[in-house]
């Protein structure tokens, strides 16, 4: 089917555009709306309603079924073509940086289900939640992948801007935190150096959490990739970290010791749920996704990923 076919462009089409966005999260089987109803949602007549919905069908966008006074009942709609139609496009989602096999499980497991149910997606990866939502703000990514810890921090901090579409549970965006302490250094000495990341809204707040009344705290700026270095050369003492990212390094020079505050306990799990967010404004496009992500489908080929039986692919 061409998306492009003149019928579409007139105001019969255009009609059709709208009602595709708004079926793609229709169950077969499910009743629709009455035609006047559709007509007042959309801005429209009865009639440009009908034709839409005929316009539709001849697509093969959808099948519907009068079932007299019972309504008219859809039975059966291509996701892959409504979608097309809908104009919604590609969906953009920033992810972080794949650098721990539980992102990679992510990202294969975002990629698959949006896939399987026909929807257009491509992935890209920045670093540090901040940097994301920025291009999420200025419409330059449709959807953002963050902590649900960072993810409400930021909805609060642009209130009617952004949207939680989907959290995805515990453990989906990291598995733990810890402090990452070097060999031989003392936690409690005065002038503790301590590693923060500005650029990540998870590690820094957890980390100024977990020091919090410490006066004595000398903050040292780095990022995840100078870590090693920094242990190595006695630059810093200690860090809070994701450990699904210390796993499997060698030569980090730390002893791994476990949060021992309740707050900071409780903020690391809310920070171990993936989370997606998009922008209010987006509404049929976010609502499009809520309907097409099988969350369960991306949890458990995340799994299979982290256990080994899968192949990252994204």
């Amino acid at each position: 089917m061409n998306v492009f076919d003149d019928r579409f462009l007139t105001r019969n089409g255009l009609a059709a555009r709208q009602l595709a966005a708004l079926l793609l999260g229709s169950e077969p089987d499910s009743r629709l709306p009455r035609v006047r109803d559709l007509a007042e949602q959309l801005g429209c007549g009865n009639g440009t309603v009908q034709a839409a919905l005929r316009l539709l069908e001849e697509s093969g966008a959808i099948e519907t079924a009068a079932r007299g006074h019972l309504g008219t009942f859809l039975v059966h709609s291509d996701r892959s073509v409504l979608w097309r139609l809908s104009g919604l496009g590609t969906l953009l989602a920033a992810m972080p940086l794949p650098y721990s096999r539980r992102y990679e499980g992510l990202a294969t497991g975002l990629r698959t289900a949006f896939d399987e149910a026909g929807t257009p997606f491509a992935l890209t990866f920045m670093r540090g939640a901040g940097t994301r939502t920025t291009a999420l703000l200025e419409g330059k990514t449709d959807l953002v992948v963050l902590s649900r810890f960072a993810a409400d921090r930021l909805i609060e901090e642009h209130p009617g801007e952004l949207s939680l579409v989907v959290d995805l549970g515990p453990a989906t965006y990291v598995g733990a935190h810890g402090l990452l302490l070097r060999k031989g250094a003392d936690l409690g000495k005065p002038g503790l150096r301590v590693a923060v990341d500005h650029a990540s809204e998870d590690q820094h707040i957890l980390a100024e959490r977990a020091f919090v009344g410490r006066a004595d705290i000398e903050w040292v700026e780095s990022s995840y990739m100078q870590l090693r270095d920094l242990f190595a050369q006695d630059r810093v003492d200690v860090t809070l970290w994701n450990l699904d990212e210390v796993q499997g390094r060698v030569g980090m020079n730390v002893d791994v010791l476990p949060l021992g505050d309740e707050i900071t306990r409780d903020l690391a799990l809310r920070n171990s749920s993936a989370a997606v967010i998009g922008r209010s404004a987006s509404d049929n496009a976010l609502n499009a996704v809520r309907d097409a992500l099988d969350l369960s489908r991306v949890t458990a080929l995340q799994t299979e990923v982290l256990r080994g039986d899968r192949m990252p692919s994204y």
